[in-house]
């Protein structure tokens, strides 16, 4: 009887929990203010592009299947970018893809009018197929009249397809295409800052040069801008199996925690609406901000080098200097993550990624940074260069502390507020140190040799 009357209340709990979740969905979320008749996203080019033959390798997302005399070859192919490059080589670089919008976002109506934007994609040596694939997603899944242009800033590639060939490719394309060239090997973060510098658009939207934009990808990022300039708005990013034999569109929606190995889900809440949802940080490839606001609010930090680290400068300054940072839920654009980085880093890439971090931590983090040296002490050891600039656009800009972002942005944080002394738990006999092991909150800590790097043994 005991057990009956259980099951009876936690079925009842269960079922107000789901009432109250379809009633959140309903009273906050937009997607009901629609109007079947209208898709204005639906553009002949790309009807063009979903009624054509779909039987072709990739159509539709579907997985490429390399035959097994062609193996081995793959395998060689794969170490040029740490990708499947004969697969992709394959698939056709206007292919259909699925329409992954939940039905809410599909029936969304967007106002007239809406800012146009600058699509800029940085890439060095990366492969014909999906640099002009990313290009023809843009083209052929943008209403035109909101692409402004589309600006390719070349890293100083030295493949000679990247030269002469894609510049006459992007002369015949039916929206304005124009490559800027480094001169000299300058990374992510600065080969962005001459993209956006040379920018005419109202939006300035950086893509990955190995990234596909689905249906209705642009016109809620623009429409959040519109509604307030100060949102930085991040698109819903898709997991592109890197070896294209497993299927291509795989989503994800996640928080990018900082300084730990770690990731945090949205509530399952979270994953069924079409409003954007705030996040304190973002992963840093793909987003849309008004190209004004970008300017004023200290666009990247231009001592950082080649990339790491700046999409958490970017996330902190956002949060702790008034704006808003957030993932439009309607907008999907799918991304190659590769196995490995392809490229070298100028210096070695731990020594980039390190001097990046400590630049973010002395301007930003306030007296956090020393937590932040404990857990990665070889951040400390490098020369991080003049970062005085950087704190004057803080002050400048009246923004708040870093504890402020702690407790209102991110509580979750693992940071902790307030501790009376950090180090590491010795067994002198042994020399093995206390070690969270990359468990969770509440499980057991273990034992493993002092390594006397911090990082889990702090």
């Amino acid at each position: 009887m005991r057990r009956f009357l259980y099951c009876k209340v936690v079925l009842a709990t269960s079922l107000v929990w789901v009432l109250l979740d379809v009633f959140l969905l309903l009273y906050f979320s937009e997607c009901n203010k629609c109007d079947d008749k209208k898709d204005r996203s639906l553009l002949p080019a790309l009807r063009a592009v979903i009624s054509r033959n779909q039987e072709g390798p990739g159509e539709m997302g579907k997985a490429v299947l390399i035959p097994k005399e062609e193996q081995e070859k793959m395998k060689e192919l794969f170490k040029i970018n740490q990708f499947n490059l004969m697969a992709s080589d394959l698939i056709a670089l206007n292919r259909s893809l699925p329409d992954v919008r939940l039905d809410g976002c599909k029936t969304k109506v967007y106002p007239e009018e809406l800012p146009n934007t600058s699509v800029v994609i940085v890439f060095h040596n990366e492969a014909w197929s999906t640099l002009l694939r990313t290009v023809s997603s843009v083209i052929n899944r943008s209403p035109h009249g909101l692409l402004r242009e589309i600006i390719l800033v070349d890293d100083a590639s030295e493949r000679e397809f990247l030269k002469g060939s894609l510049e006459r490719y992007v002369k015949k394309l039916e929206v304005s295409t124009r490559i800027i060239r480094m001169e000299q090997r300058s990374g992510l973060i600065r080969a962005r800052l001459r993209g956006a510098a040379a920018s005419k658009g109202q939006v300035i939207t950086f893509l990955d040069a190995h990234c596909e934009c689905t249906l209705g990808w642009l016109e809620p990022l623009l429409a959040r801008i519109k509604e307030d300039r100060e949102m930085w708005e991040v698109v819903k990013c898709a997991v592109v199996s890197r070896y294209l034999s497993k299927g291509l569109f795989f989503f994800f929606f996640l928080f990018f925690s900082f300084f730990f190995p770690l990731c945090f889900p949205f509530p399952f809440v979270f994953l069924s609406v079409c409003f954007p949802t705030r996040t304190p940080t973002m992963a840093g490839g793909l987003f849309s901000i008004d190209r004004n606001y970008f300017e004023e609010i200290g666009t990247y930090d231009a001592g950082m080098d080649i990339w790491g680290g700046e999409n958490l400068e970017m996330s902190f300054r956002i949060w702790q200097c008034g704006g808003s940072l957030e993932i439009v839920t309607c907008s999907h654009v799918g991304h190659v993550f590769r196995k490995a980085t392809p490229y070298t880093f100028p210096g070695g890439t731990g020594h980039v990624i390190n001097k990046n971090n400590r630049r973010l931590a002395e301007v930003w983090m306030d007296d956090f940074k020393d937590f932040f040296y404990i857990i990665s002490p070889g951040v400390v050891k490098v020369d991080y260069g003049d970062v005085s600039v950087r704190k004057a656009l803080r002050e400048s800009l009246k923004c708040k502390p870093f504890s402020w972002y702690l407790e209102n942005v991110y509580p979750d944080s693992q940071i902790p507020r307030r501790y009376f002394s950090l180090g590491e738990i010795r067994n002198v006999e042994t020399n093995q140190c206390l070690d969270n092991m990359g468990r969770k909150e509440n499980e057991k800590v273990g034992f493993f040799n002092c390594h006397g790097m911090g990082g889990n043994q702090v």
